[in-house]
């Protein structure tokens, strides 16, 4: 069973976003994470760059695939997680936490994403 926190909105592309006002922290989840494998390799977006809900802003690569994340809704990049340079391996032992992949200013509406209740039925259906 995949860890999906309560607090959090989901996309059908398997990231969450923690809303907090305007700004927004996104990452992949407990499942997609699963589903990858041991991450060996992160690329993100630099501060500034700008995304459409829906866009790939970079790739997470395991031992098993290479996979566009997408953002979940439109914004700016304030911040991307430096410490997955070093260490990608934090999106598999904290997704949720610090395994985190952006921090954004949001300029689209969080309204189309799904609530951990509807996530996981999506995933259950996927399955």
């Amino acid at each position: 069973m995949a860890n999906i926190p309560t607090d959090l909105s989901y996309s059908t592309d398997h990231e969450w976003l923690r809303l907090d006002g305007d700004r927004a922290t996104v990452g992949i989840t407990d499942h997609a994470q699963r589903q990858l494998g041991d991450i060996v390799y992160v690329e993100l977006p630099k501060e500034g760059e700008r995304f459409e809900a829906g866009e790939p802003f970079g790739s997470v690569e395991s031992v098993k695939a290479v996979s566009e994340v997408y953002l979940p809704v439109g914004g700016t990049v304030l911040e991307a997680n430096a410490a997955l340079a070093d260490s990608p391996e934090l999106i598999n032992d904290d997704p949720y936490g610090d395994g985190w992949l952006l921090v954004i200013r949001v300029t689209g509406s969080a309204d189309a994403l799904l609530s951990a209740e509807g996530y996981e039925d999506y995933i259950q259906q996927e399955e």
